[in-house]
């Protein structure tokens, strides 16, 4: 009965809205059974509400962690209104709930349980152009994996579900019918670092930036400019200081021939003389094919260069690392996949292979993995050492 109801197709607007009351409602009177809702009008609005939820757990018995596991679940609403012409107004709001339970070298355990903003923008939009406030992804270039333009997100080529928080901030976006676009942003209320950045930001002082992306021969390429103050307030650092302002120009292309190759690099300078934090340079180079192998063997491999440098492209603190990837599908709901670090300055190799398995709305990854007792790998997430040495990750995911 509850399921007929809830199938009826609505027309009016107030009677999406109530709804979506009536199917939280529901929802919660019959317990924690799995729901998804879809609701649309003559006029083009849509009403969605999903989820996604997520179990892990991580042994490794040679690692002074030797037992790790974790849950999430991110509730996500979505309501998009159509205007005159092709314009359009659209809302999405999610949430991150998350714990997570370690067991250190001497058997305590140590547990963290938070909930926190995921999503939160609203967005007006046609079909050349959208403007986009409040919190949310921001992410471009070409590289793959080992990305130096990941200057608003963080997402970890080993997270299968390719998760990353959000920053809070202004977007628009400029589309031209020769597929070149235009981007602007401004960035407030953002304290974190992210991803490449040592330092964090002063979230009382706006960030700001562009990016101009063109259509090339076999491709396409970008400029990208981004200005910050950081603050080294209550950090290691030597000199507290709330305003350090910082610039940050990056360049990207990629070109589509018998191969996808691709180069991408990024300049940060402060302009308060920070030692070797002055100026950082990150770039990086490379290659994908699809091989006619069984169901298609895809490989990728990328080269990456960073270094920190008191004087600008001195190079005298190089670090490099070699990224190797390979995904096969076996059948409609299997995948095998690989992935291969090697650090060239510490002479260190790391890897990790996993199985996808999709069943309905289910997910299940199974992830083993090789690597140095000491874990030193570029811009990750989440705390390293639970991958160093050898083990194996679980993981079950659930969308509705």
């Amino acid at each position: 009965m509850t399921e007929r109801l809830l199938n009826i197709v609505l027309y009016d607007r107030g009677l999406i809205k109530s709804a979506l009351i009536l199917r939280i409602f529901l929802f919660t009177l019959s317990g924690n059974q799995a729901f998804s809702i879809e609701l649309s009008s003559p006029a083009g609005d849509t009403a969605k509400i999903n989820g996604q939820a997520s179990v892990w757990i991580n042994g490794n018995h040679n690692n002074d962690f030797s037992f790790a596991a974790g849950a999430r679940y991110i509730p996500s609403a979505y309501y998009g209104v159509r205007t005159e012409g092709d314009k359009h107004i659209d809302f999405e709001a999610s949430a991150n709930i998350f714990g997570n339970m370690i067991t250190g070298p001497s058997g305590e355990t140590d547990a963290e349980a938070r909930i926190k903003p995921y999503r939160l923008w609203a967005r007006y939009s046609s079909d050349q152009f959208e403007l986009r406030l409040g919190l949310q992804k921001i992410n471009f270039g070409s590289a793959s994996m080992l990305r130096p333009l990941m200057w608003f997100d963080q997402m970890d080529p080993r997270d299968p579900l390719r998760l990353t928080d959000g920053v809070w901030g202004l977007l628009g976006r400029y589309y031209f019918l020769n597929n070149a676009n235009i981007w602007l942003w401004g960035l407030v209320g953002n304290h974190d670092p992210r991803a490449w950045e040592l330092v964090p930001s002063n979230k009382k002082i706006p960030e700001f930036g562009g990016r101009i992306q063109i259509p090339v021969p076999a491709g396409e390429a970008g400029i990208s400019y981004h200005h910050r103050n950081a603050d080294t307030r209550g950090t290691m650092f030597p000199g507290e200081k709330d305003r350090i302002p910082e610039d940050r120009l990056g360049i990207d292309a990629r070109w589509d021939l018998v191969t996808g190759i691709w180069v991408e690099g990024s300049w940060t300078r402060k302009r308060i003389d920070m030692g070797t934090l002055t100026n950082q340079e990150i770039m990086n180079a490379g290659l994908d094919y699809t091989f006619d192998l069984g169901n298609g063997l895809y490989i990728a491999y990328e080269h990456l260069a960073v270094s920190f440098d008191q004087k600008p492209f001195e190079f005298a603190n190089l670090t490099t690392f070699s990224l190797a990837t390979l995904t096969y599908p076996v059948g409609m709901f299997d995948k095998l996949s690989a992935i291969i670090y090697y650090d060239w300055t510490n002479r260190k190799i790391y890897n990790f292979a996993s199985w996808e398995k999709q069943y309905n709305n289910f997910m299940v990854y199974v992830m083993g993995y090789l690597n140095p007792r000491t874990y030193n790998l570029p811009a990750q997430t989440g705390p390293g050492s639970l991958f160093s040495g050898k083990g194996i990750q679980v993981m079950l995911v659930f969308n509705h």
